[in-house]
């Protein structure tokens, strides 16, 4: 009978070759995004490359160190092989947080962005994650302002807002 953990070895090679695919990818990305301005541009905030060519910068450093850590976790995992290759708890929790995102996404047209994403949090934190009501309350509450300022006064890219456009009415009377 094979150990548990025999899909650890496929594993790690799946983890190095998708970090090293994701590195790859972030390079030709950073390479066509440096075509337009990268910096801020006066008078127009960001310039249009900017996000691409910061967020493949990013995602870079991340498959890097998803790199560097299952280089180091190869040698681990060859001397422990009893382990399970995933926890049922963590499967449960994936799903879950899975079909919330998935509910999330799929009410934001009716709903609009904000209010979607107030539930989320909410659910996330408070239900699922049983955390404070403070803690809740402050995140839940300052994030989708924070959102809002980031992406539709700032960027000037305007989110969905379903049933709830009417009431941003007074407020892009004095952001625009």
């Amino acid at each position: 009978m094979l150990p548990v953990n025999t899909g650890k070895h496929f594993m790690n090679r799946a983890d190095k070759t998708i970090a090293l695919a994701l590195m790859g990818l972030s390079i030709y990305f950073m390479w066509h995004a440096k075509d337009l301005p990268i910096g801020w541009v006066p008078g127009d905030g960001p310039g249009g490359g900017a996000f691409p060519f910061w967020l493949s910068a990013i995602l870079f450093l991340s498959a890097l160190g998803v790199l560097i850590s299952t280089l180091r976790a190869s040698k681990e995992n060859a001397k422990n092989i009893k382990t399970p290759f995933f926890e049922p708890e963590t499967v449960a929790a994936v799903i879950k947080v899975s079909c919330a995102v998935f509910v999330t996404v799929a009410i934001m047209a009716t709903l609009g962005t904000y209010i979607a994403l107030l539930l989320f949090l909410y659910w996330y934190l408070r239900v699922f994650g049983k955390h404070s009501l403070k803690l809740t309350a402050i995140i839940t509450l300052v994030t989708p302002v924070f959102v809002f300022f980031f992406f539709e006064v700032t960027l000037k890219i305007l989110l969905p807002k379903g049933i709830t456009e009417p009431l941003f009415f007074p407020l892009y009377n004095l952001f625009f």
